[in-house]
């Protein structure tokens, strides 16, 4: 479609809005050349439109709420297009803000309602040819700024364990159908913690990937220095598989290295964790949000990893605390140009954009500013304001501290092999009730990361596994290691596993759909 030719107000409209102090002859002087340069913008429209990909036919449809127990279904699928490769009979759910192409994708929001892709997101057709069904879209966040499952214009995920409690989020479906024994195995994001967070309350496994291993080509992106894309499963073993599927580069994603190659991570696991050192890190205990109940859950857990024959020790990286600060500045300031005003995509590096759901999300979203959630109210008001007053000072801060903060972990794992913590400082919290209002949403969406948002900021390899049940509910405990060496840190989630003789399902847990 031509890009209309802006008329005098419309100009007008955007001196004022720089203040070029442009007067309305000099307006006029200007408006022939804008159009012939506007020109190209058609042209480039003529040419792209010429190879634009189209949308498979794949059929899809939305649950009716007896096959959707936990709310945790968009739309169920059944794709399948290989019958051999090692994810063959496997069932999949993919987050809903990763594109299955003919298969609607909304991101969790009303503003991106209606929207639905033409390609396949490079996991999901590398999931397709190692043999995987594709069983349909998991619910998650809207825009997927929230870590409660509480936000998505579908309604609250709800918990396998406890109704009355959240899933976690921003992947809070993707994590209530693994532990639910619905599929076999889901896809997440992790921006702030988002694969992490409802693994842990949902009790399943959850590893967000060294930043860069995973593309995230095809996942709608909040903002590009932390966008994470990986596995939850019920296993280990399971988690590793699904990494050595979707794991290397695609040559799409400048996220990503060039030269990275993938890694068979299930052979890995054969290695074994025998003499592993294990750092258990004491900042990540005795938070302000921590339940006691929480640490005692996870420390109690280190004892396995002793059984395992690792060795535990305690190690200390006081910028850990920093961490969660430096992240606020970075995913506020950051999403708010990227994920808002630029659309989702930002502009200004080279890899593979989506124009379609960048035109769709944006003419929605600009049309009625309502459709927001909460969460991002929270960070149009900090992140614009922030943005006008200091023009990006302190987003400019924030990323040159990022260094220094992964520098910190890394000295502790020159001495350690992976370092441990819990995953959340507390289990998932009651879901607020109807006429909550913004501060306990906020509360309830946003009072969980201090230690998972500080290895987005770094992009050290991070998984959640079950720790110790406490009160019935999940624990989840976390293991950090180096950058790239995600096949340590599964090493030590697989021995650890293997040493508790597996993890507990909730008695709630439905038959595959």
């Amino acid at each position: 479609m031509p890009l209309p030719t802006p008329d005098h107000d419309a100009l007008t409209a955007v001196a004022a809005g720089y203040g070029l102090g442009l007067s309305a002859a000099e307006v006029d002087e200007y408006a022939p050349v804008v159009a012939g340069l506007l020109a190209s913008w058609d042209a480039v429209a003529e040419l792209y439109d010429a190879e634009a990909p189209v949308a498979p036919r794949r059929a899809w449809s939305r649950p009716e709420e007896a096959e959707n127990p936990y709310n945790a279904w968009y739309v169920t699928t059944s794709i399948t297009e290989s019958g051999s490769g090692p994810l063959a009979g496997r069932t999949v759910a993919v987050k809903d803000n990763t594109a299955v192409a003919g298969v609607p994708m909304t991101n969790g929001s009303a503003t991106v309602e209606g929207f639905v892709p033409s390609s396949d997101a490079t996991i999901v057709r590398r999931l397709l040819d190692a043999g995987a069904t594709i069983a349909g879209k998991a619910v998650c966040e809207d825009l997927c700024f929230s870590g409660a499952g509480i936000t998505a214009s579908t309604g609250h995920v709800r918990n396998p364990w406890d109704p009355a409690r959240h899933a976690g989020g921003s992947s809070g479906g993707s994590a209530a159908l693994v532990a639910g024994g619905v599929v076999d195995m889901a896809t997440g994001g992790d921006q702030g913690g988002s694969i992490r967070i409802p693994a842990s309350d949902c009790g399943v496994v959850g590893h967000k990937p060294t930043w860069g291993l995973v593309p995230y080509t095809g996942a709608f992106p909040i903002e590009a220095t932390i966008d994470h894309v990986g596995p939850i499963t019920r296993t280990v073993t399971d988690a590793a598989l699904m990494l050595t599927v979707i794991a290397g580069a695609d040559g799409q994603d400048p996220r990503q290295p060039m030269d990275l190659t993938g890694q068979d991570y299930v052979a890995a696991l054969a290695t074994g964790a025998q003499g592993l050192r294990v750092g258990v890190l004491r900042e990540g205990f005795g938070l302000a949000e921590s339940e006691p109940e929480t640490d005692e859950a996870v420390r109690a857990a280190t004892g396995a990893l002793a059984d395992a024959g690792m060795t535990v020790t305690e190690v200390s990286v006081p910028w850990h605390l920093h961490g969660p600060r430096i992240w606020d500045v970075i995913a506020t300031e950051g999403a708010t140009s990227q994920m808002i005003d630029t659309y989702g995509y930002g502009l200004n590096w080279k890899g593979r954009y989506d124009p379609e759901v960048m035109d769709h999300y944006g003419r929605r979203w600009t049309e009625d500013g309502r459709r927001f959630p909460e969460t991002v109210n929270l960070v149009l008001l900090a992140g614009k304001y922030g943005l006008d007053t200091a023009h990006g000072r302190y987003y400019a801060m924030a990323r040159n501290l990022a260094p220094k903060l992964a520098a910190a972990y890394d000295a502790a794992l020159a001495e350690v092999d992976v370092l441990v913590m819990p995953t959340l400082p507390m289990r998932a919290t009651v879901r607020p009730g109807p006429d909550a209002r913004p501060p306990e949403i906020l509360g309830t969406a946003l009072e969980m990361l201090a230690n998972t948002s500080p290895f987005d900021v770094t992009g050290h390899p991070a998984c959640s596994v079950p720790a110790p049940l406490a009160g019935g509910l999940p624990v989840g405990m976390m293991l950090v290691g180096r950058q790239f060496d995600d096949a340590t840190v599964l090493r030590a989630a697989h021995a650890y596993e293997q040493a508790v003789g597996g993890f507990p399902a909730p008695a709630a847990a439905t038959a595959a759909v």
